[in-house]
């Protein structure tokens, strides 16, 4: 099966991307095993060596008696990003770092997902809108470290 090559370009991406703030509040647990859990109700699986860390809506936390301290919004970049893509988290990164707001990436196949705190979902969704309306005016360069410099094009 051919699967399509996400975008490397950061100026592409940061021109493209729609962010889409999901539904909810989710919170971050760890397990020991996965008995009682519903695999399909868990939007992150991650081994560590300590146990299963997982990405779950805070109701089914709460159903399952699990503990957790970070109560957070999903924010999805529906642009289709590659792997390899530089610069793209350094870029939202650096921008909510401005904020003053938290942020905790997971990136997948497809796109890459935003955890922040659920009281700055809604300033977090408005950085990126921000952000995407600069960058359609300005031309982004990227500095070796990943990190992005804004400069209006000529």
């Amino acid at each position: 099966m051919v699967i399509m090559e996400g975008e490397k370009d950061l100026n592409k991406l940061l021109k493209t991307m729609k962010p889409k703030l999901n539904a909810g509040d989710y919170v971050f647990c760890t397990v020991s095993d996965m008995k009682g859990i519903d695999i399909s109700e868990v939007i992150s699986l991650f081994k560590e060596e300590e146990g299963n860390s997982i990405i779950i809506k805070k109701e089914l936390a709460d159903s399952l008696k699990l503990k957790y301290s970070f109560v957070a919004a999903w924010i999805t970049l529906t642009v289709h990003s590659s792997l390899e893509a530089v610069g793209l988290t350094a870029a939202f990164s650096s921008a909510f770092s401005q904020e003053g707001i938290s942020c905790n990436v997971v990136a997948a196949f497809f796109h890459d997902h935003i955890f922040v705190d659920k009281k700055d979902a809604e300033k977090a969704n408005k950085k990126h809108q921000l952000s995407k309306r600069k960058a359609n005016g300005m031309n982004q360069k990227v500095q070796t470290s990943g990190l992005r410099r804004m400069t209006h094009n000529p």
